[in-house]
């Protein structure tokens, strides 16, 4: 078998590559691809194209909007240390802080967990609740833009052409008065992939007596599906309510009540189920205390555990 390589420092031969060979695979930090090669899941790709030296594809920026753009290179020790993702977009910096080991997490890319599309994927999670928008660029039709919500079609595929390549995403700022909280269950304390994970925003309307009323909710969910999906039904359902544990164990059981579990050998499905209510009334506790301005560290995970929702 013959392998080709390429390592291209501009995007525009990178692109060149991807449209002349149906077979070459873009990879960056490579961290998914090795171990699956490891693993004997997967084989590693006839032809390889390495980007991590393509400056365009590197960089974060704030937009005039409030909006975050970061490149696909942007890694994950980037995301979990950054100021104003842990301020702004605090689920993300949750989900980027327990993506397998401080390794992993410095050679581990945003890119490379958005275009990966596995349902268990930490960080796609946050970037669905702030509606993140991906650009997605290829040399003969130039950029487009999808929602990272319809970006993965099913577990490893996405909507992508094989010639088009994720250039950055953009995140889109939260509303004033909110907070976000990625939660997932996990069997270790590192190197671990979600069994459930729940990401959460919460944006609060004036104080009432006791708690403060929620104005909007959302709720995305991670490795119960074979995307990660949002939870319409317990968001709607918080709509109005108190910010009490009540009301996030009820959204907890509404998600589960509505949500049909996959089962692999992490989980079964009834597990699953289980668990959904649990992560999900963590993750709405720990966004809603952020959002009052509560401290609650990162990672939330962490801080969850042992917590009551």
């Amino acid at each position: 078998m013959t392998h080709r390589w390429a390592a291209p420092s501009a995007l525009d031969d990178a692109l060149a590559i991807l449209a002349a060979d149906a077979a070459a695979r873009p990879v960056a930090g490579g961290t998914d691809l090795v171990v699956a090669a490891r693993q004997g899941r997967r084989p590693l790709p006839d032809s390889i194209v390495a980007i991590d030296r393509i400056p365009e594809l590197a960089g974060q920026r704030s937009g005039d909007d409030g909006a975050l753009l970061l490149g696909a290179l942007t890694s994950h020790a980037w995301l979990a240390s950054a100021e104003e993702v842990r301020r702004g977009w605090t689920a993300l910096a949750d989900a980027a802080a327990i993506v397998g080991s401080p390794a992993t997490r410095g050679t581990g890319t945003l890119g490379g967990n958005v275009m990966n599309a596995s349902p268990a994927a930490d960080t796609v999670g946050p970037l669905i609740v702030a509606g993140a928008v991906a650009t997605l660029r290829s040399s003969q039709d130039g950029p487009r833009e999808i929602a990272v919500a319809d970006l993965a079609t099913g577990p490893g595929v996405t909507a992508a052409r094989a010639d088009e390549l994720l250039t950055h995403v953009r995140i889109p700022s939260l509303p004033a008065g909110s907070g976000s909280a990625y939660v997932r269950l996990e069997y270790r304390a590192a190197m671990e992939i979600a069994v459930v994970g729940a990401t959460a925003v919460v944006v609060l309307e004036s104080r009432t007596e006791g708690a403060s009323a929620i104005r909007e909710a959302r709720i995305a969910l991670t490795a119960v599906a074979p995307t990660i999906i949002r939870a319409p039904g317990a968001e709607a359902l918080l709509v109005g309510r108190a910010a009490d544990g009540a009301a996030f164990r009820e959204a907890g059981e509404a998600a589960a009540h509505d949500t049909s579990p996959i089962s692999d050998v992490r989980a079964s499905a009834d597990y699953r189920r289980a668990m959904i209510q649990v992560v999900v009334a963590r993750a709405l506790g720990a966004a809603a205390r952020r959002a009052a301005g509560e401290p609650i560290p990162v990672p939330a995970s962490r801080w969850a555990h042992g917590q009551e929702a």
